[in-house]
């Protein structure tokens, strides 16, 4: 039993080089890869050869530069075709609660907008009247702001218009009145990396929506807060504000979003 704890050291070690490659631009000279990987340039060699025997390392003839090989691709493509992006968020979402304290939740796009597909109240939460397979305003909510901000226009523009149109009509101080308006609005969103409403639809709450990316760089989820303005931090940068932040990056770059794109 020990031994099978204690594991092969010499795998652990060699796949340093592989996470070097990983994480690198471009490939890489053997001297620099070696230094990533905090091995000599004759000890990464001798890993090398054998990682490039079974194809998850391969080295250009002409430049003699080493890169991930057709097996690591292999590899990525199918880790990445078995991933759930909910499952995954619903997995965090007990340790994010227990962080901040305050109720969660998980929001996809679906046939009529961002729809809340699961909810965890914290014990200490105010009712929020909200349940799963609420779909949430475009304009008015942080969740609907969050995917309005990253989606392509084409998919929010049909439910964002009517909205805007209401908005007008009431005369909502509180909501962007004009096209001009709401893209500012957007462009603070992408700017701060999250959305945040206060009182805008439940009276004396705060939410937060931040964005979480597939490898393809697409949204393919909203993690959301909310809680009350007497407990809430609403401060961008915040002790909410965050941690979600954070835990959405996470879940991203688990996703793969990392190695496609960067926001």
């Amino acid at each position: 039993m020990d031994k099978e704890r204690a594991g092969i050291q010499s795998v652990e070690v060699g796949f340093s080089l592989v996470e070097a490659l990983a994480r690198a631009r471009g490939p890489l000279m053997l001297r620099d890869l070696a230094s990533d990987a905090g091995m000599s340039a004759a000890k990464a060699h001798r890993y090398l050869v054998s990682f490039q025997r079974i194809g998850l390392v391969a080295q250009d003839e002409r430049s003699s530069r080493y890169d991930l090989g057709p097996a690591a691709l292999k590899m990525g493509l199918a880790a990445l075709s078995r991933l759930d992006p909910v499952r995954l968020a619903r997995e965090r979402m007990p340790a994010l609660m227990e962080e901040i304290n305050h109720t969660v939740a998980i929001a996809v796009w679906g046939n009529h907008g961002p729809t809340i597909v699961h909810w965890e109240e914290c014990a200490e939460a105010v009712t929020a009247n909200l349940s799963l397979g609420d779909v949430m305003p475009m304009l008015a909510s942080a969740t609907g702001r969050c995917f309005a901000a990253w989606l392509p226009r084409e998919m929010t523009q049909p439910l964002m218009e009517p909205e805007l149109e209401r908005a007008r009509k009431a005369n909502r101080q509180d909501l962007p009145l004009t096209l001009q308006a709401v893209e500012a609005m957007l462009a603070e969103v992408r700017q701060r990396g999250t959305a945040r409403v206060v009182d805008t639809v439940l009276p004396g709450i705060v939410a937060f929506c931040a964005p979480v990316f597939d490898a393809s760089g697409h949204l393919v989820l909203g993690l959301m807060t909310l809680g009350s303005v007497a407990t809430f931090d609403p401060d961008y940068g915040g002790a909410i504000d965050v941690p979600l932040q954070a835990a959405a990056r996470q879940l991203s770059l688990d996703l793969g979003w990392g190695s496609a794109a960067q926001a």
